[in-house]
C-alpha cells in the first residue's frame, strides 16, 4: 500500500483517528479540540481519507464506523524518510550531525545512545544494528519482499 503525505488538516484528523484506533463520527467530533470544525467538514475529510486508504468504513445500520488502516508508525517512518531525504541528501548521519549542530541533542546523548546500542549488539552477536536498519528502512526504495520477509522469520525462529 502506498502512503500518501496528508495536509495539515487531514494529519490532525488522523492523530485524533490514530489516538482511537476506530470511532463513530460523533466520537470524532467529541475527541476534537476548540474550536471544532463543523461536522460536514469533518465528514468530508473523512471521506478523503477513505480514498486516501487511511481510514476503512463499516456500515453500521445508518452509520459509518472508521478505522485507522495505516498505523502512525507507519506514517511516521514515510514522513520522516521524506524529511531525511529532502532536507539531508537521504543521510541519517547529516541529521544527527544537524541535530548535534543544532544543540538538539548533546554529545553525551548520543555516547550515551551508541554505548547502549553497541552494548545490545556485542550482548547477542546475530542481533542487527537497530540504527543502521532503521535509517536503512526508512530510506530504501523498495519494501522487501514476502519471500525475504519469510526467510527472515525462519532465521529469528
Amino acid at each position: 500500500m502506498k502512503i500518501h503525505p496528508l495536509t495539515h488538516s487531514e494529519e490532525l484528523l488522523m492523530n485524533i483517528l490514530w489516538k482511537l484506533n476506530s470511532a463513530y463520527m460523533k466520537d470524532v467530533m467529541d475527541a476534537y479540540p476548540e474550536p471544532k470544525p463543523h461536522q460536514n467538514t469533518v465528514s468530508t475529510f473523512m471521506k478523503i481519507l477513505v480514498e486516501k486508504e487511511f481510514l476503512t468504513t463499516e456500515k453500521q445500520g445508518r452509520i459509518f464506523k472508521y478505522t485507522v488502516a495505516i498505523p502512525y508508525v507507519n506514517y511516521r517512518n514515510f514522513v520522516l524518510g521524506n524529511f531525511i531525504n529532502s532536507y539531508f541528501n537521504n543521510s541519517g548521519e547529516e541529521l544527527v550531525k544537524y541535530l548535534h549542530d543544532q544543540q538538539l541533542i548533546t554529545t553525551s546523548q548520543l555516547k550515551n545512545f551508541i554505548g547502549n546500542i553497541t552494548s545490545e549488539v556485542t550482548a547477542d552477536p546475530e542481533k542487527k544494528d537497530p540504527v543502521k536498519e532503521f535509517v536503512k528502512e526508512i530510506t530504501s526504495d523498495k519494501k522487501p519482499k514476502k519471500k525475504e520477509k519469510k526467510k527472515e522469520k525462519k532465521k529469528k525462529k
